[in-house]
């Protein structure tokens, strides 16, 4: 009778120690790859995710820039242009191989190209899709595989030049259109497998893509003086040379995307602007473009039906919103 209750109270010890052990071992660390982290918007997102403990894949081309990255506490870098298919290979199998899974893709690499849609040549025109879209797409493919092992997070860098376009900013505003179409279907196909689309749309925030395209435009002898646009190119040179000074700060845009990363029900979209002014533009152009595409049609529905609409979107939403 002692050696049994001896025997059982041994038993209930070495439970209590086992249980004590497993409810000190911390979940696994979420890795993330940040597509385009050298600098800028990437940067600032690898530096925040890092900072919170998340691990962090960044992205980088320049062998300083990696040198850079690898100096920071919870990132490795890796060498990561989205428009050479055999570094996105090698990307890959580093990040398998290191056993973490991969729980978030942050899709953030992109160029900007300032020119009329009737004057660009075809090798700019390439260089702007080649990176914004193709690159998307070749970066989501070859790593949507570790997503779906992980049940994981996309977040899809657009922007609110998705909704406005003008005058010299046409071929820029097409890839990320494109964005709006690419993380709707992407959302629907991912949602089988229990992965999350999101597609964030940020406004002008502080960053060094207007700094390339003007050197862009220097390394091809390209000037406002030699448009038709002239007036607009020289409004957009002005913009674009706003960019890592004037414009938002980049931290809210690397909350956010951190939101639709690890939020428990994260949102479609994200539309994340520095002022009032670009919130309005983008809100007021998404309604006069719907009040664009009823108008005179066959089957136009009257103002009382539009409200009807948008009330029930805003109930929709309103339930969705903690």
């Amino acid at each position: 009778m002692v050696r049994t209750l001896i025997t059982l109270l041994i038993s209930c010890a070495t439970l209590l120690v086992h249980a004590s052990s497993q409810a000190e071992t911390p979940p696994p660390q979420k890795a993330v790859l940040v597509t385009g982290a050298s600098s800028g918007l990437g940067r600032v997102m690898a530096e925040a995710m890092a900072a919170k403990g998340y691990f962090v894949y960044a992205g980088a081309r320049k062998d300083a820039d990696l040198e850079e990255l690898d100096a920071i506490e919870n990132v490795q870098a890796v060498r990561l242009d989205v428009n050479q298919q055999d570094q996105i290979d090698a990307a890959v199998k580093t990040i398998r191989e290191a056993g973490r899974g991969l729980y978030g893709l942050v899709n953030n690499a992109g160029v900007a190209v300032l020119a009329p849609l009737i004057e660009i040549d075809e090798e700019d025109f390439h260089y702007q899709m080649n990176a914004n879209i193709y690159g998307v797409y070749r970066i989501t493919k070859a790593f949507a595989p570790l997503i779906i092992e992980s049940r994981g997070r996309i977040s899809v860098m657009g922007s609110i030049s998705g909704t406005l376009s003008d005058a010299t900013w046409g071929p820029y505003s097409m890839t990320k259109h494109a964005m709006e179409a690419f993380a709707d279907a992407l959302a629907d196909e991912m949602k089988q497998f229990g992965v999350s689309v999101s597609l964030i749309q940020p406004g002008a925030y502080r960053s060094n893509i207007g700094r390339s395209a003007l050197e862009r435009m220097e390394q091809n002898n390209r000037s406002a003086a030699d448009s038709q646009f002239e007036k607009q190119m020289n409004e957009g040179i002005n913009w674009l040379n706003r960019f890592e000074t004037d414009h938002g700060d980049p931290t809210e845009v690397a909350a956010v995307v951190m939101k639709s990363l690890f939020d428990d029900d994260p949102k479609p979209r994200y539309l994340i602007v520095p002022n009032q002014e670009q919130a309005y533009w983008t809100i007021n152009r998404a309604i006069e473009r719907m009040v664009e595409q009823n108008s005179d049609q066959k089957f136009s529905y009257d103002r009382g039906q539009l409200i009807q609409m948008l009330d029930a979107a805003l109930a929709k939403q309103a339930r969705k919103t903690p």
